[in-house]
């Protein structure tokens, strides 16, 4: 089988070549949108607790409303920009921002860190993460 992979390489040094090229671009643009700032579930609730962090839960309201970390301040992604002015007292604290399951926190952190907010994570694995470590949700 390793044969094989060897023989494909060398028949296809372009392919090889382009598919390489086209990784580190993804692995670029992930680590660039926010990917290496997240935080775990316990870094989270430490960062919350000690340091009075801000979860910006960036859901569709339907969604927070279904079930959010207690604490939580709802500003869907759509919104972000609109609703910047009512986190400005937040620059300096930490801001976790929370989504479905981490994947699109990424682009909100990119865009409250251009906009001045010096301590912006995202929370990895998102609410999905949360509730799989069986932390508390509230609903309402």
């Amino acid at each position: 089988m390793i044969d094989q992979l060897f023989e494909f390489i060398e028949n296809h040094p372009l392919l090889v070549s382009a598919f390489l090229l086209v990784l580190l671009a993804w692995l670029a643009f992930e680590a660039k949108r926010g990917g290496s700032a997240g935080v775990s579930t316990t870094e989270a609730t430490t960062l919350i607790n000690r340091e009075d962090g801000l979860l910006l839960d960036i859901r569709e309201s339907a969604e927070f409303k279904a079930g959010h970390i207690a604490g939580a301040k709802n500003v869907p992604q759509s919104r972000l920009k609109e609703r910047l002015p009512q986190l400005e007292k937040h620059k300096e604290s930490p801001v976790i921002v929370v989504c479905k399951q981490g994947q699109n926190a990424g682009a909100a952190v990119t865009e409250l860190t251009q906009a001045g907010f010096s301590r912006v994570y995202k929370l990895k694995g998102g609410m999905a993460q949360w509730q799989a470590d069986n932390l508390p949700v509230v609903k309402r």
